[in-house]
């Protein structure tokens, strides 16, 4: 039992602030839209730095400027929940978001700008061809997304007329391999289907005696014949092609529920992925029935290359069986690739090879094995060389990975290892391959001779520091490119160059905000090409960030990120709140490399715990919380590293100093939310706690959750020790329960939060419930963002001993 504290004394605010922090605080027991303190409420609403991102042959820059957040009359919208999805029955696409106030391109060379002449709206793109020449834009508006096209680029886009695009599936408009041409899914005609005043019939389930099918905790799944009637109609689409230049429209085919169109590299053929019946009341979309097709470009049907049954009786953890992850090798005119499980997609298996990787080199051939892999495949790439392919497999129960080279045009050269590693060493990532867009629009690796580019986060124990390397696949040599200055957070954004002399960069400091430079490798000089002033940044001015490293009772080191407010003078001694997510890992020597960026800018938006330090509280954030063992019984010792976790932490804020650890909070969302009341429920460490869209009961994702891969039923101690609900008696401490009232991610239902709720109130614990209208599980309006915020600073006032 935690004994209430003595009031402490402190001055977390300046007198001018507090002032202004005290005029904006409310009465939390009131019902309505609460507000937080005027500092965060401005830093929330200020405006963001555009997004930047190059056009494949790196002429444009495109400089994309959002409205900080939306208004919770875009977020209610109405929209239908089917199979997992969220659809805006209007706009024929999934819920609609922050707006698009403005796009601009900037000329790389000559950094002339060119902003579009396009009204604010729910715009993606511009996707571009790969010669640059031309672009598209998608504007979501009623009866389907309108397509507007640039052809040049330097002419204003305009919409292409009688085109509604489908945004359901997110199948996407892509370019055809001669840059001229666009495949998209049209909007079908017809009528949506009226709900029966009386229904067809009962909603009828049967399970087949002697098949297991297990399957994890999914929202918005269909209920009945209505549901699936809606589902088909809003899905179905008509694939046609469309002439850029012309502007002429070509339908191909029937509708269908098109999940993805493709075309060859030679452009000669369409491969096509078409939902079918049945569907499911217990799984989502992505388990639905499919058919693979390739058709020529008069809609003729070429060959069907895999027919998907129904995939749920899947073991977890597991994969179904026959042809997944069916795709065109983009260095071959028309061959394509997918990968088979040998063990019947099961992990428990014990076999000497798991996948076959099958080539079928044309389509109207026969499909041959390429390769087998000891462990799952996990992706593969390939090089712009036309032959170098790199595939990856995985071990799940060891989290490591190997890396193999095969020859893409010779399928009998067997392939040659190329390293193998735990996927969970930060520091001995050797990087991610850079990619490029060719001419004809393949995306390939990047290559020169036999050399590939590599770009990585440079982890270390001073935290992270990327990279680029270029590595000589020949000889296995690796050459430095580029590394980021110290004292500075830098990464790769492209190379501006064939000859990678001239590379693009995102440079910040804590103190700087970010820039793109250009970094000149045979001369060393630097040149901003466009700076991204913060329009916040005399909010957040004075914080100051410090990277802490500790050890755990049992040797594993950890780490975290101390923020300070402005507002701290030496000798303070502050009330915290420690943020943190529980992570698996399966050596202590990965779990404790350190991950943290310290030398970023800092730039705190929507619903971040961080705004709270303009409230005048320490944050100590992504503290260190290690989950460490076998992936199969990891989660036995949950409770007891946890709190082993915490305890380190708390031992580390009092070692440096400036933190009052009687008055530490803790919080966390989702995984992190219920590590807060597993907290507060095996221990007496914190203040209080604020656990934002988290799963309490165990029970009710009895098919395992997260890592966890056995069930209820294997392991029910385990679900019960795990389970803050089963310990709702012993949680003593405040606690502040958030949660989206729409929430859709498996397993975190609105109901984890007001059950625990319930249960609380029940024991005569101090407990507060939210329930943010209309929120998934991430909170995206304004007005919930402000409240969610507003909560947060009114529970630690309370329950920190702190007054404003």
């Amino acid at each position: 039992m935690r004994i209430p504290l003595p009031f402490r004394s402190w001055s977390p605010l300046p007198v001018i602030l507090l002032a202004v922090a005290t005029a904006q605080a409310q009465d939390p027991t009131t019902t309505g839209w609460l507000r937080p303190p005027d500092l965060i409420a401005k830093l929330v609403e200020s405006p963001a730095a555009p997004d930047a991102s190059l056009s494949p042959q790196r002429t444009w820059m495109v400089l994309t400027t959002r409205a900080p957040l939306p208004g919770l009359d875009v977020v209610a919208r109405p929209h239908l929940k089917l199979a997992g999805l969220r659809i805006d029955p209007k706009s024929r696409g999934p819920q609609l978001g922050t707006q698009v106030l403005a796009i601009t391109l900037r000329s790389v060379q000559t950094g002339e700008e060119r902003p579009l002449a396009i009204p604010p709206g729910h715009w993606s793109g511009p996707v571009w061809s790969a010669d640059d020449r031309a672009y598209f834009l998608l504007r979501a508006v009623e009866g389907g997304a309108e397509l507007w096209l640039a052809d040049p680029a330097t002419a204003p886009p305009t919409p292409v007329e009688a085109v509604r695009v489908n945004q359901v599936l997110r199948t996407g408009v892509h370019w055809t391999p001669d840059q001229l041409h666009l495949v998209l899914p049209l909007v079908a005609s017809g009528q949506p289907p009226e709900r029966p005043l009386v229904p067809v019939g009962p909603q009828v389930q049967n399970s087949v005696p002697g098949e297991k099918a297990p399957v994890r905790t999914y929202q918005d799944l269909l209920q009945d014949a209505h549901d699936e009637a809606l589902l088909e109609f809003y899905a179905a689409s008509q694939v046609a092609i469309v002439d850029v230049r012309t502007r002429k429209l070509r339908a191909l085919g029937a509708p269908g529920m098109y999940e993805r169109i493709d075309a060859s590299p030679d452009g000669r053929f369409l491969l096509l992925e078409r939902i079918t019946r049945p569907f499911s009341f217990v799984q989502p979309l992505n388990a639905f029935p499919r058919v693979v097709e390739v058709l020529d470009l008069t809609g003729k049907l070429v060959r069907t290359v895999a027919t998907m049954p129904l995939r749920d009786a899947v073991p977890i953890g597991g994969v179904p069986t026959g042809p997944r992850g069916i795709d065109w090798i983009p260095v071959l005119p028309h061959t394509l690739s997918w990968s088979e499980a040998l063990d019947g997609g099961d992990p428990n298996q014990q076999v000497p090879h798991r996948d076959v990787v099958m080539r079928l080199a044309e389509p109207t051939g026969t499909a041959a094995p390429w390769f087998q892999t000891e462990h799952r495949i996990a992706g593969g790439q390939y090089g712009g060389d036309g032959a170098f392919a790199m595939v990856t497999e995985m071990d799940r129960k060891t989290r490591r990975q190997r890396v193999w080279q095969y020859d893409a045009k010779d399928a009998a050269k067997p392939g040659v290892s190329l390293y193998e590693r735990s996927m969970q060493d930060a520091y001995g990532d050797p990087g991610r391959p850079i990619g490029e867009r060719l001419a004809d629009g393949r995306s390939v690796l990047r290559m020169r001779g036999s050399s590939v580019f590599l770009a990585g986060d440079g982890a270390s124990p001073q935290g992270n520091r990327p990279f680029v390397d270029v590595w000589d696949l020949a000889s296995g040599k690796k050459e430095r490119l580029f590394h980021a200055a110290p004292g500075r957070h830098e990464t790769f954004v492209g190379f501006l160059d064939t000859g990678e002399q001239r590379l693009l960069i995102r440079s910040e400091s804590p103190t700087e905000s970010p820039a793109l430079v250009v970094l000149d490798r045979q001369s060393g000089a630097r040149t901003t090409m466009l700076a991204f002033p913060d329009a916040a940044a005399e909010l957040t001015k004075g914080i100051t960030k410090r990277l802490v490293k500790y050890e755990r009772e049992d040797g594993v080191p950890l780490s975290g990120t101390l923020y300070l407010p402005p507002t701290w003078r030496e000798g303070q001694k502050l009330p915290c709140l420690l943020w943190a997510y529980p992570l698996e890992y399966s050596q202590a020597s990965d779990a404790g490399q350190v991950r943290a960026t310290p030398n970023r800018y800092l730039r705190i938006g929507g619903s971040s715990h961080l705004a709270l330090l303009l409230a005048g509280y320490a944050v100590f954030d992504d503290a260190a919380m290690p989950i460490v063992g076998p992936q199969k019984s990891a989660n036995d010792t949950f409770v007891d590293q946890i709190q082993k976790n915490a305890r380190a932490a708390i031992a580390a804020l009092a070692k440096e100093g400036c933190i009052d650890t009687a008055r530490v909070g803790v919080s966390g969302h989702s995984y992190g939310a219920f590590m807060t009341a597993n907290l507060l429920a095996h221990t007496d460490m914190f203040a209080c706690g604020i656990a934002r869209s988290g799963a309490y009961n165990r029970t009710l994702t009895p098919f395992g959750f997260q890592n966890e891969e056995r069930t209820y039923w294997e392991a029910p101690e385990v679900y019960q020790a795990m389970s803050p609900f089963a310990h709702a008696h012993k949680i003593n401490e405040p606690l502040l329960l958030i949660h989206g009232a729409d929430d859709n991610n498996p397993g975190t239902f609105p109901i984890q939060s007001q059950r625990l709720f319930v249960a609380l109130k029940g024991h005569g614990a101090n407990a507060r419930l939210c329930m943010l209208p209309h929120e998934s599980h991430g909170y995206a309006a304004r007005e919930n963002v402000l409240h969610c915020l507003a909560e947060m600073v009114a529970w630690l006032d309370k329950h920190t001993h702190t007054t404003r």
